[in-house]
């Protein structure tokens, strides 16, 4: 009977340290998780206040250039100098549409926290 009690413990102790050591694991994750969340937060902000001084700014910037240079070619080459500003508006909005699309999809959310569970499954899968 002694040899049953003494085997009890040890396999309960085990079972205790493996249950702490998976509950350390998933509270680190949690807690990069909710640091990421936090960035994304913030750099959502960031981009939101960006944009929105982006559009104010070169609106006010575009509607005087447009009125510079209409009053400026009033007589001489009105359609020309409209139809010019026109395609160079078009050509800058393409480039910042593509810049902002290349911005939101250059970094994936949650990137580490990924790659953290990755690297936890890869480790659970490989026997030693």
């Amino acid at each position: 009977m002694s040899e049953a009690t003494e085997t009890k413990p040890g396999v309960w102790a085990s079972l205790k340290r493996g249950l702490d050591a998976l509950l350390a694991t998933t509270h680190n994750r949690v807690e990069l998780f909710v640091v990421e969340l936090q960035e994304e937060k913030c750099r959502l902000v960031e981009v939101i206040v960006c944009a929105a001084a982006v559009v104010a700014l070169g609106l006010m910037s575009l509607s005087l250039v447009t009125l510079t240079v209409v009053v400026l070619c009033w007589e001489n080459g009105l359609l020309a100098a409209l139809a010019s500003l026109s395609i160079v508006s078009l050509i800058g909005t393409a480039v910042v549409w593509r810049a902002l699309q290349a911005r939101l999809k250059a970094r994936s959310a949650f990137a580490s926290t990924l790659d953290e569970l990755k690297k936890d499954r890869s480790c659970l899968e490989t026997e030693n």
